[in-house]
């Protein structure tokens, strides 16, 4: 399986590719990947229903901005970085927003998550985005520590306003 980006960082070989969500075992590695982000405390806190793992890569197929990123330690997938394609009205530029990003609990701390952010930022660059957004739950301290790290804050436009907060509204 080819890797776009790997690391040995910490003594574990870890490969990230961009999904290619024809192929059956990107497929079932999206899957699998979503549905732990789904059980895991910072996500749902419950393992996606069978409607939604039947839905998830015919829906993900269907919408034309998605952009996925696997990480791979060997042949297993460990984390997953869940991508669409926006736009910016201010910088008049393509912009990615990561909606999802996941390492599995036994895989946390050793470099994954920063290969996957520098995975995107990347593709971004290749795509003349002006920046990434995300959101993350507040009291998600490691990742917030993660993306600081790497250079993500909350977004300002003008200091006099406060920073921006992200709302969402179920249907």
């Amino acid at each position: 399986m080819e890797r776009g980006i790997s690391s040995r960082e910490y003594g574990v070989p870890v490969g990230i590719v961009e999904a290619d969500l024809s192929r059956a075992e990107h497929q079932q590695a999206v899957v699998a990947m979503i549905d732990a982000y789904s059980q895991d405390p910072m996500g749902d806190g419950k393992p996606l229903s069978e409607e939604v793992r039947a839905a998830l890569i015919p829906g993900l197929q269907q919408h034309p901005t998605t952009l996925i990123f696997l990480a791979y330690q060997g042949d297993e997938p460990i984390g997953i970085a869940a991508c669409f394609r926006g736009f910016s009205t201010f910088a008049a530029r393509p912009l990615i927003n990561i909606h999802d990003l996941s390492v599995l609990p036994t895989h946390r701390g050793q470099g994954v998550g920063r290969l996957l952010l520098e995975a995107v930022a990347q593709k971004a660059r290749e795509l003349g985005c002006c920046k990434l957004t995300l959101e993350v739950l507040e009291n998600n301290l490691p990742a917030r520590r993660l993306y600081e790290g790497v250079g993500f804050a909350q977004a300002a436009y003008q200091e006099a306003n406060g920073g921006a907060l992200f709302y969402s509204r179920p249907l």
